[in-house]
């Protein structure tokens, strides 16, 4: 094999394990629940890790996730994530959990992305629309993918994906979701390109959307607003 093609697969190797890694790692011990402060701590992959001597069951739990949130706000939705500053035994586990409350007819969980993870969502109660936008696809543009869900039903969203829910009942929704990082992130789009601060330029955004520049100046203003 020439030195070339053998440079080459090194390369190949270096990136191929570069992606293999770039996700969570996985924890080196059985556990490491969160602390905030240094006293009697080790760093590790996450959160400053209490002393094993010092753990509880209490570490390991989170009460109330079944109690109904307010979605008495302009999305009609309310999203309630139990990550590792909520409960501390999964620092360095690799997940989350959260639970999302949608309003009657029209509580939407707006189009978001998580970066860090993967979402698997399952309805509990109602009756949602719910879906998915790829990547940029070559000579395809953007694929969506959408179902309706009712009680029981497990759907999907790749990391990285802009998702939304939308409850199209007239009862109440709620669903849980469970996702593949300990600190998923969760960028919500209008958000986060009209409510930035400071601001994207108004030019900017009105050539990127194609938009009038006065419009874009009302969706700012909205945006700045809050939820």
């Amino acid at each position: 094999m020439s030195a070339h093609k053998i440079l080459t697969f090194v390369g190949l190797l270096a990136i191929a394990s570069y992606v293999a890694y770039a996700t969570d790692p996985t924890q080196l011990q059985d556990f490491c629940v969160g602390v905030n402060h240094p006293h009697d701590a080790v760093f590790v992959n996450g959160l400053l890790c209490k002393n094993p001597m010092d753990v509880t069951p209490e570490d390991f739990l989170f009460q109330g996730i079944d109690e109904p949130r307010s979605t008495n706000n302009r999305m009609g939705s309310n999203v309630t994530l139990v990550n590792a500053s909520l409960l501390p035994g999964l620092n360095a586990l690799g997940i989350s959990v959260a639970r999302v409350d949608y309003a009657p007819y029209g509580g939407l969980n707006a189009p978001h992305i998580h970066p860090r993870a993967t979402e698997v969502l399952t309805v509990i109660e109602g009756t949602l629309f719910a879906g998915f936008v790829t990547s940029n696809i070559p000579n395809m543009g953007n694929k969506f993918f959408g179902r309706i869900l009712k009680k029981g039903d497990v759907f999907v969203f790749p990391q990285g994906m802009i998702h939304f829910q939308f409850n199209i009942a007239k009862t109440p929704a709620v669903a849980i979701s469970h996702l593949s990082s300990q600190n998923p992130g969760v960028i919500t789009i209008g958000a986060a390109t009209f409510g930035s601060k400071p601001p994207i330029s108004v030019d900017v955004l009105s050539k990127a959307f194609q938009l009038n520049p006065k419009v874009v100046n009302y969706l700012q203003s909205r945006f700045q607003m809050g939820p």
